[in-house]
């Protein structure tokens, strides 16, 4: 019986020993983490800029003077760079884009992009150490682009067709007709650079007036949706095709004709200004060569028949004065 008290007083003592023992370490940690780990904490976001905007990415609300440095790391299509400061002094620019770390009017920091593009679609992650802690911001940056926009008639078979478009949009437009009861949806084509072309096409019943209906085409680029009625050229096609006559063929001729018309006519106005330039040439030439007098050469006087006579009385007249 005293054996057993013994060993209970035993295992009472070093349990109490091994109690005391937790507690002063889990205050010890407890002291560590309070003193020596700051709070951080990630932020992931998504936003969207307007094609040719100025785009500004706030990375904290910290001011400068509790700022210890800012890292920008941007992950675009084409490239990756960087773009930091820090409280030192020190500052780093590695994309030269016009892309820059400018502050507000109550000294907070954020990152501007001008002229908002495409190529600067991409994942801009921002890291910011202050006192007492630091942030990590991970945004994902795209971009809105308006679509080019149309409508025309077209045949095919014996139907009369309407086509509603809009290109090269960023993100994809939505296009719906009016005065319609059977909707078709427009077909997405995206391209390499990852804009969308989206296209409907809408059948006319027998007897329906093109000018009656209307392609709706919305795009959050846009403050109201735009409305298009088919393009009366295009309906004129149409009516031309109902008579019989391709105005596709006539259009495609129409062109050559007018570049072989034109051709002729320059041929023709280079070969008259030859013409009428050798025509002057000549003239001048005829104009200037009776004016031109030939070398005068010096010759004696001679008196022709007097003088060879005289001469020959003079002989005359010395024999006869030998034979007096």
């Amino acid at each position: 019986m005293r054996d057993a008290m013994w060993i209970y007083a035993i295992f009472i003592l070093l349990w109490s020993e091994a109690w005391s023992q937790d507690a002063e370490k889990n205050q010890n940690t407890s002291a560590n983490s309070n003193t020596t780990t700051p709070f951080k904490y990630t932020v992931d976001r998504r936003t969207t800029f307007n094609l040719g905007s100025d785009a500004d990415l706030t990375c904290s609300d910290k001011t400068l003077n509790e700022t210890i440095y800012v890292i920008w790391k941007i992950d675009l299509k084409y490239k990756d760079c960087k773009i930091s400061f820090s409280n030192d002094g020190r500052s780093i620019d590695s994309c030269n884009d016009g892309k820059s770390l400018q502050n507000t009017s109550s000294d907070k920091s954020y990152l501007h992009i001008p002229n908002f593009s495409n190529d600067d679609v991409g994942i801009y992650k921002c890291e910011i150490a202050y006192r007492g802690g630091g942030e990590t911001y991970k945004i994902d940056v795209s971009i809105t682009v308006p679509p080019t926009i149309s409508a025309w008639l077209e045949r095919k078979d014996n139907m009369v067709v309407a086509v509603c478009k809009a290109e090269r949009g960023k993100p994809a437009a939505s296009i719906t007709w009016s005065h319609m009861e059977n909707l078709t949806a427009g077909e997405h084509v995206i391209d390499s650079n990852g804009f969308f072309t989206v296209e409907s096409r809408q059948e006319l019943p027998e007897g329906m007036n093109p000018e009656n209906l209307s392609c709706v085409i919305r795009h959050p680029y846009w403050r109201e949706e735009k409305i298009l009625v088919p393009e009366h050229g295009k309906g004129a096609e149409w009516i031309a095709q109902q008579k019989g006559f391709n105005l596709w063929g006539y259009g495609l001729w129409l062109p050559i004709l007018i570049v072989v018309v034109i051709f002729v006519l320059l041929i023709g106005l280079l070969c008259y200004f030859a013409q009428k330039k050798l025509m002057l040439r000549q003239c001048q030439q005829s104009n200037t060569s009776p004016s031109k007098s030939p070398p005068v050469e010096d010759v004696e006087e001679v008196e022709p028949y007097a003088s060879y006579v005289q001469r020959v009385n003079s002989i005359y007249n010395s024999s006869a004065d030998l034979f007096t």
